[in-house]
């Protein structure tokens, strides 16, 4: 509890240096601090304090079921999630195209634990459409979404020797609950079948389950998108892990410098230009490292060469990686995109 009053204080001392004024806040969450403040002053927890948003009473269960999902799972029953006892707070409708994504300040939220999925025996099928199930409704995944939009999952072969790993979803994600089917989805798409394969024979993920909240507009609609903070990326890659080890593909792409550095971190990521042109390991997959398809997208203004020159540069790792998976690479092919 002290953890999170003090998280939630060093984030609103940040938003005051970067010169926000004010933060929208409901009744219900101020009612909420006033409990951990209270709490905090008598020693005691406050009812109902990690079960209130997650839309069920506090008993004194806690630890037993805790105990219970200790256990080993059978197959064909549900994945549990072991260490998650509170949801995040509910967030405005949104609204806005996925491109292009501005550099804007993370609204404030307490970090949790990053959940322990356990999956159960069986085949791909059964077990990924029980971890499905299981991200579609989780408390915390539908704190961040308003009615009317969508928990987004990873979707494709589950087979596929290639996975593509995003950031996080955006507007027309959210509204069809499928990664990347905005303009830069499209645009993958096109990258895709370049490689010779189709969209339906790899597997497409991202690291957050959710679009990354911003300050709506007075009329309620979100505009714009923002990168999702290292909390919130720490808090879903438990559930994009559990993709990973069920797919079980050769080979690892990830788009862009944020979904780089979700899965290998700040300290090896520091330019997406020094990540490209090799192979990464990831706990002993190897992974590629590319310009997201948005970034494509904004090179399109800066002219004809600047657009030529970036689709060349994520062509070779495309080449790269098609090498590596063994698919065939005709003449046509290695001259995509050349100047």
């Amino acid at each position: 509890m002290r953890a999170v009053l003090e998280t939630l204080a060093a984030e609103l001392r940040r938003l005051k240096a970067a010169g926000v004024k004010t933060v929208p806040v409901s009744e219900e969450s101020v009612a909420e601090l006033r409990r951990l403040v209270a709490a905090r002053n008598t020693g005691k927890r406050p009812p109902a304090f990690a079960e209130a948003s997650a839309g069920r009473p506090a008993t004194g269960k806690e630890e037993a079921a805790e105990a219970r999902s200790q256990r080993p799972v059978a197959s064909g029953q549900r994945p549990e999630v072991r260490g998650q006892r509170s949801a995040l707070a509910d967030v405005p409708e949104t609204e806005s195209t996925q491109d292009p994504k501005p550099k804007t300040q993370n609204p404030p939220a307490p970090a949790l634990p990053p959940p322990d999925v356990v999956l159960p025996e069986g085949e791909k099928a059964v077990r990924w459409a029980a971890l499905r199930e299981l991200v579609l409704n989780h408390p915390v995944c539908r704190a961040h979404v308003r009615p009317g939009r969508q928990v987004v999952f990873g979707v494709g072969n589950l087979e596929a020797k290639i996975m593509f790993i995003g950031e996080a979803p955006g507007a027309e994600e959210e509204q069809q609950g499928e990664p990347f089917v905005g303009p830069a989805g499209q645009l993958l798409t096109r990258m895709i079948k370049g490689m010779g394969l189709e969209r339906a024979g790899v597997y497409i993920g991202n690291i957050m389950n959710w679009r990354p909240e911003l300050p709506p507009r007075p009329d309620g609609v979100q505009v714009g998108n923002r990168e999702p903070s290292p909390d919130e990326m720490a808090f879903c890659l438990p559930f994009l892990n559990a993709q990973i080890e069920v797919v079980n593909p050769a080979l690892l792409v990830a788009l862009g410098a944020t979904a780089a550095r979700g899965l290998l971190g700040a300290r090896a990521v520091r330019t997406l230009g020094e990540a490209r042109g090799r192979w990464h390991d990831w706990r002993g997959r190897p992974l590629r490292v590319t310009y997201h398809p948005s970034y494509l997208l904004r090179k399109e203004a800066d002219g004809a060469a600047a657009a030529v020159r970036a689709k060349r540069a994520v062509w070779e790792d495309l080449l790269a990686v098609m090498e590596r998976a063994g698919l065939p690479i005709s003449d046509k092919q290695r001259n995509y995109y050349r100047s």
